[in-house]
């Protein structure tokens, strides 16, 4: 006689998860139209590949279709942030008067004020900085450039992974935006992330690197993982174009 109880559990269907474009040129279609929304995702890579611009590009598009967005600035100075896109041709100062964007910066006594303090401690005080500017300009996106700060410099490896599980959960718990964190990648290694636990913490994550060919270099973008998109891993060309940003070009 059959069961009156299946232990089948229908498909979710990728259709059912609300995605939010990216805006950068050329990626929305390889990744299924987008990011998923409300998850975090990871952008990582060795200095100078693109990181800040990629999530400068992806608040720029949100601020452009009414998805305001905060970037929590933590390795570089304000004025320089504002100066540098300016320059590349992305006016933010417009973006922030008209509540479109909000820039932070972790205090100058900040580190210092958390010192010796417990995980949850440290967490708490930066979702908090967040939070006030999140609700104020109904944010909808997020970047926290990079996601282990100066606080975490000499911290054991472990300390290190626990803070960042820790801070990720958290956000996504409180917040549901849609956020990108970046992580740097020590020059010539062939890691995904700096600490090791990024990359399982994040729904998705793109790797943006420097190849050499002869005296020439190319930038390469490796869509590493894309959880519950019909993406396979692959790498890409791409070019940094002012007023633009990051332009994805053909498959390696």
């Amino acid at each position: 006689m059959e069961s009156a109880v299946t232990t089948k559990v229908p498909e979710r269907k990728v259709e059912d998860l609300p995605v939010v474009p990216t805006g950068i040129e050329g990626l929305d279609e390889l990744i299924g139209g987008g990011f998923i929304e409300g998850r975090t995702y990871l952008v990582a890579g060795e200095t100078g590949t693109g990181k800040t611009l990629f999530s400068l590009n992806f608040l720029v598009y949100g601020a452009m279709i009414g998805e305001p967005g905060v970037y929590l600035l933590v390795d570089e100075d304000y004025e320089d942030l504002i100066r540098g896109a300016r320059a590349f041709g992305w006016d933010l100062q417009y973006l922030i008067r008209n509540n479109s964007l909000s820039v932070l910066t972790l205090v100058p006594d900040f580190a210092e004020k958390v010192k010796n303090k417990p995980i949850d401690t440290i967490v708490r005080s930066i979702v908090e900085s967040i939070a006030g500017e999140i609700e104020r300009i109904n944010a909808k996106r997020l970047v926290i450039d990079p996601v282990a700060p100066f606080i975490v410099g000499e911290r054991d490896i472990v300390w290190t992974r626990e803070y960042i599980r820790n801070l990720v959960i958290t956000i996504e718990k409180e917040f549901r935006t849609t956020t990108i964190i970046t992580s740097e990648i020590p020059t010539g290694s062939n890691q995904i992330s700096r600490f090791g636990v990024e990359e399982f913490l994040a729904a998705g994550v793109i790797v943006l690197g420097l190849e050499r060919r002869g005296n020439k270099f190319y930038r390469i973008i490796l869509i590493r993982k894309m959880r519950w998109r019909p993406v396979h891993p692959a790498i890409y060309y791409y070019d940094i174009v002012p007023g633009r940003g990051i332009v994805v070009k053909g498959q390696k």
